[in-house]
């Protein structure tokens, strides 16, 4: 008895969406309503991972005015002999 009232309600059902009525405004309202569900929300951030980023735009924008630096290492055996001679950033 109860599958078939369910069915009987399912077939006099009406819509009653605000999609489908007739006044563009409504309808314009709800698919923005729907949309804006969809999108992501921004995640809150605590004020020191966002002081954490500045400080370290900043100390990258400091960085990026220097002048390139090269490194030259020498390293010598016991006996007076070059055992390694590296070079970096030329």
């Amino acid at each position: 008895m109860s599958e078939r009232s369910a069915l009987t309600e399912l077939a006099n059902f009406v819509g009653r969406s605000s999609l489908a009525s007739e006044d563009l405004g409504v309808r314009r309202r709800a698919l923005n309503g729907m949309t804006a569900r969809l999108l992501p929300r921004p995640q809150r951030r605590s004020v020191g991972e966002l002081l954490g980023a500045v400080l370290a735009l900043s100390s990258r924008t400091r960085r990026a005015g220097h002048p390139p630096v090269s490194i030259e290492l020498d390293v010598f055996a016991p006996g007076g002999k070059r055992a390694l001679r590296m070079m970096i950033g030329r």
